[in-house]
């Protein structure tokens, strides 16, 4: 039987815990910081995906 291929943009944005829960970094942190607010910059920490999205996670990343 032939291996399932992961979906390559998938597999470059996200990235497994030690847990085993998928995590990501979010967006809008790579180039021109001064015009943007605090509260935008303050987003730049990874976000932990629930558990509805996870479930899809595991269909695009099966061996991640």
């Amino acid at each position: 039987m032939p291996k399932i291929r992961s979906h390559s943009g998938s597999k470059k944005r996200v990235r497994r815990t030690g847990s085993g829960k998928f995590a990501l970094k979010r967006h809008s942190r790579n180039h021109l910081l001064m015009q943007k607010n605090k509260r935008q910059k303050r987003m730049k920490r990874t976000l932990v995906v629930s558990s509805t999205e996870a479930t899809r996670l595991r269909g695009l990343l099966p061996y991640l």
